[in-house]
């Protein structure tokens, strides 16, 4: 069993996990936060007692901000591991519920789709997939997951803009379950978590694998992703966009990672006198 260093895991109350991501400053996955996944999966499947697990993030400003795509592109094989991951947390036995506070793009985002509910504070959420903006293909689901979830015509203005969607527009288009005044989000929770830990958990199960029959993507439709992925990753023009994100705060708590979606329309771009055209 791994030490996880990503995130912690509190197992005391009866039926019920909590993890919380604590990966200063701002919850970056990396491919360590993958491979601790992977065990903590492993774990909740070999574990007859748990019926609920509760994900949230310790900084209230990121519940996850993005992948480190620089450390992904060192080890491709992570992405491997995100697929089996995501594929085996829809389908455990256990319900999974993401209970978001703070930006939540990229791959933090298709976390929390891969997740059974979500439940955003209004007050305090953003989602975004900002992939295109930096000249790649989402790779991690979110091609697979947001057309079943929010339907074909919003997954494409999600994924073409890159932009930020605040918490009400999400659960207007049906990315989350509901959104909470950031005070009502724990108690509400809370509330639906020791109701679902009441059941039984075998009846829980059942549930859940019937109504994964109309919602789950499969591995092969997550490996095209993937395969697209790295293409991009290659190309030209990628590596120009990537290239913009250097010296204004990638990977750090900053005006840049608050504010990802604002910035994009202008990597790579110069004014007429060579001047740097991106956002203060």
């Amino acid at each position: 069993m791994l030490d996880p260093s990503q995130f912690n895991t509190d197992r005391t109350s009866p039926g019920q996990w909590t993890v919380t991501f604590s990966n200063p400053p701002i919850n970056m996955f990396v491919p360590e936060t993958i491979i601790e996944l992977g065990a903590l999966i492993s774990e909740l499947e070999a574990d007859p007692s748990v019926k609920v697990v509760v994900f949230q993030s310790a900084n209230p400003d990121f519940f996850i901000a993005h992948l480190d795509v620089a450390k992904a592109a060192e080890r491709p094989e992570v992405l491997g591991l995100w697929h089996d991951f995501v594929l085996r947390l829809s389908s455990t036995p256990v319900v999974s519920i993401a209970k978001v506070r703070g930006r939540t793009r990229g791959i933090g985002n298709e976390f929390v789709l891969a997740c059974d509910m979500r439940f955003a504070s209004r007050q305090n959420t953003l989602f975004g997939n900002p992939k295109v903006g930096v000249g790649l293909i989402p790779g991690g689901g979110a091609l697979e997951w947001l057309p079943r979830v929010v339907g074909r015509s919003r997954a494409l203005e999600i994924v073409l803009s890159s932009d930020d969607f605040d918490a009400d527009i999400a659960e207007r288009y049906g990315w989350v379950n509901r959104t909470l005044d950031d005070d009502g989000l724990d108690p509400f929770v809370d509330t639906l978590v020791r109701r679902l830990a009441s059941f039984d958990r075998e009846t829980l199960a059942a549930a859940k694998a019937q109504i994964n029959r109309f919602g789950t993507p499969t591995a092969t439709e997550l490996r095209s992703s993937t395969e697209l992925f790295f293409s991009a990753l290659a190309s030209p023009g990628a590596r120009v966009r990537r290239a913009g994100l250097r010296g204004i705060g990638y990977g750090i708590s900053s005006h840049f990672e608050l504010n990802f979606g604002r910035y994009l329309p202008a990597l790579g771009r110069t004014g007429e006198d060579g001047t740097d055209t991106r956002p203060d």
